[in-house]
């Protein structure tokens, strides 16, 4: 009775342990087969929403810090209509319907992504900051207008290399798995050419949902 009492509690710590393991091979097989219903049920977008909200408006504060003409020239409302930008885009393509549609085309651009693209690239400095300038300039102020001209030239090119990035990007053979926490686990690796970082969390004893992904 003793060994059987031992080696269920074996069993258990062994199910417990090693779950987050296999809920990470689930999402791998998920992304092969393109079924992109199981992973959009993965996702807890109450927490990934904001997570990528924050990532990309901290970014932008970082850019606009090293071009203080441009912070000077569009202020406050250059960077509130950015921020808005990206939030709206993050919306938009942080959905349970969108990101099915991501992965059973395997990142064809859609208008959602194409936005989100946008706001990831308006975050990283790809921004025509001298066309930016004299766009401003010449709108005398009218930040809503040249954000929304700089928004269709940057969806634009990133449109093109979504698609590109595709069906040329490659995938990881073997992501790095690894516990942050007792309740925390980190999928790394890279989706079409992009490294990734997707944080999941236990909820319940096996279960497990991811809450951040952390962006290039």
């Amino acid at each position: 009775m003793k060994k059987l009492i031992v080696l269920l509690i074996v069993i258990a710590i062994a199910v417990y342990a090693g779950s987050p393991y296999y809920s990470a091979y689930q999402l791998k097989n998920a992304y092969e087969d393109k079924d992109g219903a199981t992973i959009a049920a993965a996702i807890d977008y109450d927490q990934v929403k904001p997570s990528i909200q924050n990532q990309l408006t901290t970014q932008f504060t970082t850019t606009m810090g090293k071009y203080p003409l441009v912070a000077e020239l569009g202020g406050e409302p250059l960077t509130q209509a950015a921020n808005r930008f990206i939030t709206e885009a993050v919306d938009g393509a942080i959905t349970p319907q969108n990101v099915e549609k991501i992965i059973d085309t395997q990142g064809q651009a859609n208008t959602a992504t194409k936005e989100l693209a946008a706001a990831w690239a308006i975050a990283s400095n790809q921004v025509d900051l001298k066309n930016l300038i004299q766009n401003l300039i010449l709108q005398r102020g009218d930040v809503n207008a040249v954000v929304q001209s700089q928004m269709q030239q940057i969806m634009k090119k990133q449109a093109a290399e979504l698609e590109q990035q595709a069906a040329q990007g490659t995938d990881s053979d073997k992501p790095t798995l690894s516990y942050c926490g007792i309740n925390c686990f980190n999928i790394s690796g890279q989706v079409k050419g992009y490294p990734l970082t997707i944080e999941m969390q236990r909820q319940g004893l096996i279960q497990w949902k991811i809450v951040d992904i952390v962006l290039p």
